[in-house]
């Protein structure tokens, strides 16, 4: 790392347990959760319980379902996902053995113990499912997830997000993650001017599907520093889109060199991490600490055998202040505060 001298009117570099490189995240001891038989009965118990109660998703709470095997791990993993790498990922439930309903009820219940489930669409969606629908570019439904094409890097609007991997694709459909505290210590050592655009707002026009959003574009930065702590926010196609609107001043050179610099550090072997879940696995992310993408797929024929994934946006109770930029994207900026996700749509 660079001493202060490098970049005076920068932060310093950020020594701390989310700033891990490559490989060195599958070596910390905070990366694999592994569940043995009477955690898994524990979870089955109270699946069954759901199940025959007939509970709503609103009533599968950690009060109800406290989870006493279970919830000593999933409180470890919330404290290292804001404190520790930002990653880990929970081995292994056996969802072949659990019908569509019951995997939503276990996965609801897992994440609930986490973080308070934030909204996902304008329709008030909080379980997503990821697999390919068939939507083509420009359709007004489509998003990233919903199609079978490569993502590049990029963070979801939430404090952490989650994934269940109910069934790989025939091939691809790779995770990579990366560091973006690491991102930011990196950058700053090599381009500093490059990082300190990354510290102004940027403009990002409001997605397709985000239709309770009353304002059609925000301001936000790459990189932020609040109260001490460290803040990583990247979806590169809204910025992109907002730069693109004649409403809107041009992307500035500097603004298109540094995000392109960005990605292409982020791209590199020594900085990220490329895994692939198994049916069962939960994967966990702090999006503040983490970017995260993944590769294209090629899906089986058989509508069972397609790539499928279920996925939730958290709002955590230990999460860390923001930035009063990211208020129009993200609500409540104060530390522990319930944010993130898509405002409910007014229209009929």
């Amino acid at each position: 790392m660079s001493d202060q001298s490098t970049a005076p009117d920068l932060p310093p570099a950020f020594e701390i347990p989310a700033a891990w490189k490559g490989e060195e995240l599958f070596s910390r001891d905070d990366w694999l959760i592994h569940l043995d038989q009477s955690h898994l009965d524990e979870l089955q118990a109270a699946v069954e319980s759901i199940t025959a109660e007939n509970l709503s998703q609103d009533e599968i709470t950690p009060e109800r379902f406290p989870l006493p095997g279970v919830s000593p791990l999933l409180q470890q993993a919330q404290h290292q996902l804001e404190h520790g790498s930002g990653a880990c990922q929970i081995k292994r439930i056996p969802v072949e053995d659990y019908s569509p309903a019951e995997r939503e009820a276990l996965f609801w219940l897992i994440s609930s113990h986490l973080g308070t489930p934030v909204s996902q669409s304008a329709t008030g969606e909080k379980l997503f499912h990821v697999r390919d629908e068939g939507f083509k570019v420009g359709q007004a439904q489509a998003r990233g997830p919903n199609t079978r094409k490569r993502l590049s890097f990029h963070t979801d609007r939430c404090d952490v997000i989650g994934f269940l991997c109910i069934q790989q694709a025939l091939s691809g459909g790779n995770n990579q993650l990366v560091s973006s505290v690491s991102l930011f210590n990196e950058m700053r050592e090599r381009w500093p001017e490059l990082t300190r655009t990354l510290m102004q707002p940027f403009y990002y026009l409001r997605h397709n599907v985000d239709t309770g959003n009353q304002k059609p574009f925000c301001r936000q930065p790459i990189f932020s520093v609040q109260e001490g702590h460290f803040a990583g926010s990247f979806l590169r196609v809204l910025i992109e889109r907002a730069y693109a609107s004649p409403d809107l001043p041009d992307m500035t050179p500097e603004q298109k060199q540094a995000m392109d610099q960005l990605e292409a550090l982020a791209e590199t072997p020594e900085m990220s991490v490329t895994f692939s879940q198994d049916p069962g696995d939960m994967l966990f992310l702090n999006n503040w600490v983490t970017f995260h993408r993944r590769d294209e797929f090629t899906d089986a024929e058989e509508p069972e055998l397609k790539r499928h994934l279920l996925r939730v946006w958290l709002s955590v109770p230990n999460s860390r202040p923001l930035d009063p930029l990211f208020a129009d994207n993200y609500g409540n900026t104060a530390a522990g505060s319930i944010r993130g996700g898509m405002p409910a749509s007014t229209s009929r």
